[in-house]
């Protein structure tokens, strides 16, 4: 795949994920940063002929007008990305940069006070306007940059939940809701549909309603485009997934677990809005009940700090019951900085949907569920078993290419040359 061009459009192309996704993946191409945190980078997934990191080119929307290079700046400062690689990849992040265009603020709660300079939305604007301008976008960039596939993610700060969601549950519905306007209709599910239709594989990194609507599902399945999501799985919900296996594998009853969020960043002020934070609450709750049972006392708590930054701290308070009645608990705490645990994501996720959209696998991608808080269509939490899935998936593709080319497995899977990430920097930004 590495023959392939591949563009990824971000939509939140100038927040702190985006830009740390762009800075480490020019980074590794000029040779400065590794694939440290890249599930892709590492067996059974290096196995695959993965587009290499290298080749990405990048662009998207964003509501604000503050450029990347100096969100990278920032994130220099506060010790995210290395000074190196900054001051390398500077001239990069200013050509990404100049491919960003105006998105927008539909339906994005209190988001859209993030926006301080053009949008999409002007006056009168309807939905149907909004998904023609931004298709017409899509297209500009793929002609411009003379590139073969595009991926669209997702990475603007969360949405409310939208209000009774089923009735957009066939495509007729949803292009019927499009066309007349539905005020409801939030932009990550526009994002979306533009994305499906024209057949660009698209990635929901976020806890926003995005292509998790029955017609949605219906139109990728119908068009055969791969799609991924819901809320990147990065620190505290990641170990929730880790442990609460072991609680229930030992037979241990856990009678309560309590996590409390602290973040700063434009996120946590975004999610400082009960409306906003409504989703993310969801996502980060619902993993445990399905591990353990609705019976336990079950709370996540999310307080913006402004002077974090874009570091987060979770605190977690396990309350549990072992034989005899024997009460015990445990305590751990999760201090890490948001963009640099999701930004390696971000780069893997667009690998492996730009695989499956090559190998001609559309709807949902359910073997990437480990990347997700609420995997769309799987009901399993369990980390190791989600690990397992990904690794069937890949081991059955290996095994596919391995009888297609006559029985070599490592020229099924490209080599170890094709599965590289890639670190020649002639490649485009």
């Amino acid at each position: 795949m590495d023959r392939i061009r591949t563009g990824v459009w971000l939509v939140g192309a100038r927040g702190n994920v985006a830009t740390t996704a762009v800075t480490g993946a020019r980074g590794i191409a000029h040779g400065t940063a590794d694939t440290t945190g890249m599930v892709s980078a590492r067996d059974p997934c290096a196995r695959l002929p993965l587009v290499s990191v290298d080749s990405l080119v990048f662009a998207g929307h964003d509501i604000a007008e503050r450029p990347m290079p100096s969100t990278a700046a920032d994130l220099t400062e506060a010790g995210i990305v290395d000074r190196e690689t900054f001051e390398t990849v500077q001239e990069d992040l200013e050509t990404v940069d100049g491919r960003v265009r105006a998105g927008t603020t539909r339906n994005t709660g209190s988001a859209a006070s993030l926006a301080d300079g053009d949008t999409l939305d002007d006056e009168g604007v309807t939905a149907s306007e909004l998904v023609e301008r931004i298709s017409t976008d899509y297209t500009a960039f793929l002609d411009g940059e003379d590139l073969d596939r595009l991926v669209v993610v997702n990475l603007a700060s969360s949405e409310p939940p939208i209000a009774d969601p089923e009735r957009y549950d066939t495509l007729d519905a949803f292009e019927r809701a499009v066309e007349e306007d539905d005020p409801d209709l939030p932009a990550s599910s526009l994002y979306a549909y533009a994305a499906l239709r024209d057949g660009h594989p698209y990635v929901n990194f976020t806890p926003s309603t995005g292509s998790d609507l029955g017609g949605l599902r219906e139109l990728a399945a119908r068009e055969n485009v791969p799609h991924a999501g819901r809320d990147a799985k990065t620190g505290e919900t990641l170990l929730k997934t880790a442990l609460g296996p072991m609680f229930a594998g030992r037979n241990l009853r856990v009678l309560s677990w309590d996590g409390f969020n602290i973040l700063g960043n434009d996120d946590g002020l975004v999610l400082d809005d009960d409306a906003n934070k409504a989703g993310k609450l969801a996502s980060k709750g619902d993993v445990l009940s399905t591990i353990l049972g609705d019976e336990m006392h079950n709370r996540v708590r999310i307080d913006y700090t402004p002077s974090l930054g874009d570091w987060k701290t979770a605190w977690d308070h396990v309350h549990f019951e072992g034989f005899l009645g024997t009460e015990m608990t445990l305590q751990f705490t999760w201090q890490g900085a948001d963009s640099s645990l999701a930004a390696p994501l971000v780069l893997d996720l667009v690998r492996l949907v730009a695989y499956a959209d090559e190998a001609g696998e559309g709807g949902v991608q359910t073997h990437l569920a480990s990347f997700f808080k609420e995997p769309m269509d799987v009901a399993e939490h369990d980390l190791s078993r989600q690990f397992a899935a990904l690794e069937s998936y890949v081991e059955a593709h290996h095994e596919a290419s391995a009888v297609t080319d006559g029985g070599d497995a490592s020229a099924g899977a490209g080599g170890s040359e094709s599965a590289d990430v890639g670190t020649g920097e002639e490649s485009d930004q």
